[in-house]
């Protein structure tokens, strides 16, 4: 059944949530780059716990780019689906950062950020619209 009253995403929606997604793509990237870095430098810091987690988050970081881009095209549906999965990520970002010794203390402070990234765009997919 169609639900007739479905609102539709205003651009200023679309033009947030975009951001906050390329922002969590650049620290996404920035995260695989540190990684990188500290497998020379410091390998202790560059778990593989901590390659796990970022592949796995990298992994998310396509999975938004594309329904960010077929909800910019205006398929409703696909804002709910990068509603959902920064819900998702959201609560697997605070719980892995609250796990002790899971993984460096500049990968739990990044994930708390991630956290409050996705609580933003949670909180704009969903918030009611006028």
């Amino acid at each position: 059944m169609v639900n007739n009253n479905a609102q539709r995403a205003t651009p200023e929606v679309l033009r947030r949530v975009s951001l906050f997604v390329w922002i969590y793509i650049g620290v996404v990237a920035a995260t695989l780059a540190v990684l990188a870095l500290l497998s020379v430098v410091s390998p202790d810091d560059a778990t593989s716990d901590g390659w796990g987690h970022a592949v796995i988050v990298g992994a998310f970081a396509v999975l938004l780019a594309a329904r960010m881009r077929a909800a910019r095209r205006g398929d409703e549906g696909a804002l709910k689906a990068v509603g959902i999965i920064a819900s998702v990520l959201l609560a697997v970002n605070v719980v892995e950062a609250l796990i002790p010794g899971f993984l460096p203390g500049w990968m739990r402070i990044e994930m708390i950020g991630i956290a409050a990234l996705m609580l933003a765009i949670v909180v704009s997919v969903f918030r009611p619209r006028r």
